[in-house]
Formats: structure tokens, C-alpha cells, sequence
């Protein structure tokens, strides 16, 4: 029987490799992002798009309804989000409010708009991007981190109250990803008192050996392929060798040994 993934973000990135790579497994797809237009996902055979801007809680009820519509949705993938870096005393409330509503308030209520129907075939699942920014932090990234952390911690308690009815709740938590993501998706809040140290940072994370330890986002979807279709009761899936390695040396060194090496690293 086929299934059918309901995907966010599937403009660019990790969704739109996601997108391809469910179709070419014979999956129905239901791919989302702001303009439709723009994309060239509509030529693939079982690809159907949406629009879809997670900040809009009507628009979300209507592209539900709209995806329900088409038959049963198997995956709900929450991939849309972006990254706010910077200082946090820089960071505008509009700032702060978006990026709330885009990485956590949007997922949740994607979420919630799909429930009903899920209870009621009594399968299902939920996977979510976090990033492993939801399992570790690093300097000037507070807001994001706190929405990554937020999904993660969401995640584990909603697999509780889900598994009587049948629905998984996973999370996808990735390293860096060779996409546009830097100069597409992340939001900059600048400091004067803080610059030298934003510096440094930026600095540290566009090392070429730090990033040269990403993967593609094609190596990221078949990730996500593989926790999608995992049997067991994990929750949180850590994508990539970056981010194993990394979320690997914070559980061996313990937070502190490993949140001096972040300093220096970072910081110098």
C-alpha cells in the first residue's frame, strides 16, 4: 500500500532532497513551502505541492484540510525552520517572535492540525527537524538553540501520550548540511558590545575543516528515510558524522568538560 509523507520547507534543502527522495521510493508526496511557484518538484510523478507559511495558523488549517483532502497522510515531517545567530541582547522582539513562530509555534500547530485524522486511522507518525543545536549549544545561537532544545523536549513527552493510538513521534537532529542554509536561512543579531566575540565565533564555525565534516542534504534525507522506517521506539535520531561525533564527545566528557571545549573552540 502506499504512503504518504506531508512535508514542510520542501522549497530548498533538506525538505526539497526529502521530497525527491520519497517519490523515488514509490511514497506519495505532499510538499509544502511558501510559493509553490518557484518550484520544479511538480514534474515529479507523485509529488503534489502546497502553500504553506508555518507562521499562518489559518493558512495551516487550510492546507491540512487541503492534504487530508488527497487521502490519508502516513508522515507529517516538520521541516521548516531557520537560524537566528547573534546576541541576544541585539535580537528584536519581532525577531525573537518570528523565529518562535517559524521553528516551535509552527510545528506545533502543524501537528495539531493533523492529530484528529491520525487518532482516527490510529497510525501515524511525527518526525521533526531539530538539529543537533537541540542536544548541544554553542555561542551566540541562544534563541535558536532554544527552539531546537524546546522540539526535543516537546517530542519525548509527546511520544508518551501518542503511542496508545498508534502514532510515532521522532526527531531528526542533524549537523551542518551543505546547502545555502547560511546565507538563506539564518537571521544575524548584531551588537557593538559584542562583535569581537561574534567574530571569533562566525569565524569558528566557517573553518573549511569544521564544515568539511557535513553531509549532503541527500545523505540527510536518506537519514531520514531510515528513522521514518526504524521499528524500534526511539524518539531522537541523530543525523549526520558531525553531529554524532559532536553529541558523542558532550556525553563522554560530561556538559561542563565539554562546555570549557566549546569556549575554547569558539571563543579562543
Amino acid at each position: 500500500m502506499t504512503q504518504t509523507i506531508f512535508i514542510t520547507g520542501a522549497s530548498t534543502g533538506l525538505g526539497y532532497a526529502s521530497a525527491k527522495l520519497f517519490a523515488s521510493k514509490g511514497w506519495k508526496v505532499i510538499a509544502t513551502m511558501r510559493d509553490p511557484s518557484k518550484s520544479d518538484l511538480a514534474a515529479i510523478p507523485g509529488v503534489t505541492l502546497l502553500p504553506l507559511d508555518v507562521t499562518n495558523a489559518a493558512q495551516i488549517k487550510e492546507t491540512t484540510a487541503k492534504a487530508l483532502a488527497l487521502g490519508p497522510v502516513d508522515v507529517v515531517f516538520n521541516n521548516a525552520g531557520y537560524g537566528l545567530a547573534g546576541a541576544f541582547e541585539g535580537a528584536t522582539d519581532e525577531q525573537l517572535q518570528t523565529q518562535l513562530d517559524t521553528n516551535l509555534l509552527g510545528v506545533m500547530r502543524v501537528t495539531q492540525a493533523f492529530l484528529p485524522a491520525l487518532r482516527a486511522q490510529k497510525s501515524g507518525m511525527i518526525l521533526t527537524t531539530t538539529s543537533i543545536g537541540g542536544l548541544v549549544t554553542f555561542p551566540f545561537n541562544s534563541v535558536y538553540h532554544a527552539t531546537k532544545w524546546a522540539l526535543e523536549g516537546w517530542s519525548e513527552s509527546l511520544a508518551y501520550e501518542l503511542a496508545p493510538f498508534g502514532i510515532k513521534v521522532r526527531t531528526l537532529a542533524p549537523g551542518g548540511i551543505a546547502t545555502d542554509f547560511a546565507s538563506r536561512s539564518l537571521v544575524m543579531t548584531p551588537h557593538p558590545a559584542y562583535m569581537e566575540a561574534i567574530g571569533k565565533t562566525m569565524k569558528a564555525f566557517m573553518d573549511p575543516e569544521r564544515r568539511s565534516g557535513g553531509s549532503t542534504a541527500e545523505k540527510i534525507a536518506e537519514e531520514a528515510y531510515a528513522a521514518m522506517t526504524d521499528t524500534s521506539d526511539r524518539v531522537t535520531f541523530v543525523a549526520g558524522d558531525d553531529a554524532r561525533a559532536t553529541y558523542g564527545q558532550r556525553l563522554a566528557a560530561g556538559v561542563e568538560t565539554f562546555r570549557n571545549g566549546i569556549r575554547e573552540r569558539f571563543l579562543g
